[in-house]
């Protein structure tokens, strides 16, 4: 939800820079500010909206011809105006306290994986922190590596971060300068229509009105702009050129890029919407999930909630329910929690045994779902006061009702084939697992870091699998002549199959039904021939030899075999057995890779059959009726 703007001119660059705030707020913030290079570096920063930023801006006359901007929304560190960007570099001997300027100021979104090992050796050289952010390494890291040039400064730098960035920096030694990086996290260039100023930005949004010449950096790109004229280096350091777009921006949803379709284009930006969605996650804390509250009251203390309930109660629909379905397998695995998912739109018209310690979860991408909302009417009504949401819009009326909140950051989703709301609901529903599991002391320290790590590694993991789209687009052309399909999984990789199965009938019209595989042999094992593909999950699990018997029982009834297995499971091709193997195995967080090959499928089979992806026929994007 972070937004990112840079710019070098021949003019005050200030108003454009806090218009193309303005034109970020959509996102969600509580922090903003605005720093220039002229005649030194001087910022603003403020915990209030954009508009008083702006009045600290004329009220401090901070004017310049280069600057860089930034809306934070705080989860790494404290919503305070000493962690809001721009943040200065504090070399051997300062007082950050003062908050005398450094040389270099800086603006980044993502999460720096490798910030402590970072931040510790750069407090043994001298340098001074003032914030918790995992930010402020960044700015002292280029500051250490400053020598007389800010875009070999951040080339060297760029090198040591592990995690997802990207960062726009400016040097008080080289006024006429912004050098800017991405990785994980997107970062574009705007080139200025008078051929004498050039901008960055996180979105096309922030610069409608301003250029339309848009460059999409890729991943691994450095980016040097002065008035003028730009230059790109790639992961490798050599220069490219990248292609020039023109733009039309109206919002920063609408923005297609380079990509085809929505779908397409959400598939391809969860490794940044994870990477948000976990941004500042440090040690799991009940506080994480502190909401508003009920009616605008303040937030239920989560400890207390947490440590009071004994069972969970899930209500979602649709994507969302499969969300649900595997954090069951969670919640009872690891945090020994009795669960129960329900389809919110059955829950409320059956009757059912209330119990006031239980925790009743609503998931929802708007917020607005119809039976969802009704359904947590019911459920409150039965006595069970203790509700908690996972949503991905902070201003919807599921998370006004709802006593605890964690807000995914999946961005504006206009596709209605949900893909980067699901991950992120995943990751949501695991940082609660993990929460849940220690407020009942059931998460020992070890497993807590070995999870944390592997949640901080998920946008590295995902960048892989989304690699495998070439072999994803030649099952899809099988595909595209079928008219049905099966889909397997065992475990919790059940409602990843069942999700796989569900985006296919919604895109491309195709009949698909989900199984677990061990119920074949009770009935769907008769609908199998040559013409029905069997698409399974396959990782390398504790029921990985089940499985593969499954496999066998298609085989030897002419079932051709589509499965996206782990590089360990020794399924190999074969006649009727086509594999495409994942990068790494994942363990319990598996099914957020393994779900992306699925989107996949669904989005090139559609494409393929030439139906109307973002907009599949009888379907919409919120259903907010019932």
């Amino acid at each position: 939800m972070c937004g990112i703007v840079g710019a070098v001119s021949g003019r005050n660059i200030v108003p454009v820079l806090v218009q193309g705030l303005q034109r970020l707020e959509y996102r969600g913030y509580d922090s903003c500010g605005v720093a220039v290079n002229a005649h030194g570096l001087q910022r603003a920063r403020t915990t209030s909206r954009v508009a008083d930023l702006l009045a600290h801006v004329r009220d401090d006359q901070i004017e310049g011809s280069t600057g860089i901007a930034h809306t934070r929304w705080a989860t790494h560190g404290a919503p305070a105006v000493h962690n809001a960007h721009p943040h200065f570099s504090h070399g051997p001997g300062a007082d950050a306290e003062t908050g005398r300027p450094g040389r270099v100021a800086l603006v980044h979104n993502g999460i720096i994986e490798n910030h402590e090992a970072l931040r510790a050796a750069l407090q043994a050289k001298g340098y001074v922190f003032a914030s918790q952010t995992d930010t402020e390494v960044i700015v002292h890291l280029i500051d250490s590596h400053y020598d007389g040039d800010l875009f070999e400064a951040v080339k060297t730098s760029v090198k040591q971060l592990h995690g997802a960035y990207a960062i726009a920096a400016i040097c008080r030694n080289e006024p006429q300068r912004v050098v800017g990086a991405r990785a994980g996290s997107p970062l574009i260039l705007g080139v200025g229509q008078d051929g004498g100023e050039n901008f960055l930005a996180s979105d096309a949004m922030a610069l409608a009105g301003v250029t339309d010449q848009i460059v999409y950096l890729e991943e691994g790109d450095v980016v040097d702009i002065q008035p003028g004229k730009y230059w790109i280096v790639d992961r490798a350091h050599k220069p490219v050129t990248r292609t020039v777009r023109t733009v039309h921006a109206h919002s920063g949803a609408a923005e297609l890029g380079p990509y085809r379709h929505y779908m397409q284009k959400e598939i391809f930006e969860q490794p940044r919407a994870i990477a948000d969605t976990l941004e500042g996650v440090q040690g799991i804390v009940p506080e994480l999930f502190d909401g508003v509250g009920v009616d605008g009251a303040p937030g239920a203390a989560a400890w207390r909630v947490f440590k009071e309930i004994d069972r969970v109660l899930i209500l979602a629909c649709g994507t969302s329910y499969y969300s649900g379905c595997t954090a069951k397998y969670w919640l009872e695995g690891i945090a020994k929690i009795p669960t129960q998912v329900e389809i919110a739109s059955e829950y409320r018209y059956r009757d059912s045994v209330p119990d006031p310690k239980t925790l009743v979860v609503t998931i929802s991408q708007s917020g607005e779902t119809a039976d969802t909302l009704a359904a947590l009417r019911h459920a409150r009504s039965l006595g069970m006061e203790q509700t908690l949401t996972i949503c991905n819009v902070a201003t919807s009326a599921m998370v006004r009702e709802c006593k605890l909140a964690y807000i995914t950051r999946a961005g504006v989703e206009i596709g209605v084939a949900s893909t980067k709301a699901f991950t992120t609901q995943l990751a949501g529903l695991f940082l609660l697992t993990l929460a849940l599991a220690q407020a009942k002391d059931r998460l020992g320290d070890a497993d807590e870091a070995r999870y944390l790590k592997e949640m901080r590694h998920l946008p590295v993991a995902l960048q892989s699998v989304l690699a495998l789209e070439p072999q994803i687009i030649s099952w899809s052309e099988d595909f595209a002549r079928k008219e049905n399909a099966l889909f397997l999984g065992r475990g919790l990789h059940y409602p990843i199959a069942l999700e796989g199965a569900l985006k296919l009938k919604e895109v491309t019209y195709i009949h698909a039904e989900a199984y677990a595989a061990g119920e074949l042999k009770h009935g769907p094992l008769a609908l199998v021939t040559s013409e029905m593909p069997v698409v399974t999950v396959a990782p390398n699990d504790a029921l990985l030899e089940k499985l593969k018997s499954n496999l066998q029982e298609v085989r030897a009834r002419g079932g051709v075999l589509y499965v996206l297995a782990d590089g360990d499971t020794r399924i190999e091709n074969s006649e009727g057995v086509h594999v495409i193997r994942m990068p790494e195995h994942y363990g319990a967080l598996s099914p957020l890779l393994h779900v992306v090959p699925l989107q996949l499928l669904a989005y090139h089979t559609a494409c393929a059959r030439g139906t109307d992806v973002d907009k599949p026929r009888n379907l919409a994007k919120s259903v907010t009726v019932e």
